[in-house]
């Protein structure tokens, strides 16, 4: 039997803990990384749990919130 693989997305909650309630609030600090994205892509990235992520789009919200990877997936 193959084991199955499964993890949990915390982006909202280290958004909510650092004040930032509105996922269009992620358009600005990423942009300034580098990251351009769409309001609905940014959407999809806060509100859902993404099965692809690029590691660019990753070190940006590490560098953007302080956080650890274990912050974000668990």
């Amino acid at each position: 039997m193959t084991p199955r693989l499964d993890y949990r997305w915390n982006l909202r909650q280290v958004m909510a803990s650092r004040g930032m309630f509105a996922t269009t609030d992620l358009i600005g600090p990423l942009a300034q990384r580098g990251i351009r994205l769409s309001s609905s892509q940014v959407y999809r990235l806060a509100a859902e749990r993404p099965e692809r992520l690029s590691l660019k789009v990753l070190m940006a919200l590490l560098d953007i919130f302080g956080c650890t990877m274990e912050d974000l997936v668990e």
